[in-house]
């Protein structure tokens, strides 16, 4: 008696199981995350791997606190940087994208068109890795975070799990690591500059960011605050 032959069919619908059951767990774990906070994440794991492949020392410094813990002039940077209508839009910042868009061909960039919320979930889930099947994920992961954990919740994730510089995450480590001082301390010119180095987290420092911190703060002026 000859083995069964696995059909085509039979290997894609393993496969759509497979890919329905990974994000099955990532929807529980976002989830879970309304009410426990992370203790890694993708980006946390992929830097670690990194360092173990290249024979690097590698130094973890993260330490979450919650978000009445972080100064409101530093939340304020953040949102002024990397999402300004971060309490207007569900998830997606369509406008924000086209501008996004626009500054690829035009070669000019400040920031990504991700919103924080796009940026929660990558962390999470799928580090630093550029695909479209990361993006296709990530965009049915948006909705899911937005309407499980809400805007405050979604902030205070994002403020302690993104990347501020090699081995630096969060914000309470990023500000003890920079300026020697607490999260609940940093000003509005110390939360810009910090603000501005997260879209290259691993190459920029604060204290190099006096273009681009000063544009922050001409955005956090212009938003009211």
């Amino acid at each position: 008696m000859q083995p069964r032959k696995l059909s085509f069919g039979l290997i894609v619908r393993w496969l759509a199981i497979g890919v329905a059951s990974l994000w099955l767990l990532a929807a529980l774990t976002l989830i879970a995350a309304k009410w426990i906070d992370p203790p890694t994440t993708a980006v946390h794991l992929e830097r670690r791997m990194e360092a173990w492949i290249h024979g690097k020392p590698y130094h973890e410094r993260y330490d979450f606190v919650p978000l009445s813990q972080i100064s409101p002039a530093f939340q304020h940077a953040v949102i002024a940087a990397e999402d300004a209508r971060f309490y207007q839009h569900h998830g997606f910042d369509w406008q924000a994208m086209e501008i996004a868009a626009e500054g690829d061909m035009d070669g000019k960039r400040f920031r990504g068109g991700s919103t924080i919320t796009q940026q929660l979930v990558k962390n999470l889930f799928f580090g630093t890795e550029r695909s479209y099947l990361r993006k296709g994920a990530e965009f049915t992961l948006v909705p899911v975070a937005e309407f499980v954990l809400g805007k405050q919740r979604i902030l205070e994730l994002y403020l302690n799990e993104v990347e501020w510089g090699p081995g630096i995450y969060g914000a309470e480590a990023a500000s003890r690591t920079y300026y020697g001082t607490s999260a609940r301390n940093i000003d509005r010119e110390q939360g810009a500059r910090l603000a501005a180095i997260l879209p290259l987290p691993l190459k920029r420092r604060p204290s190099r960011m006096d273009h681009y911190s000063a544009i922050i703060l001409e955005r956090m002026r212009e938003m009211g605050w």
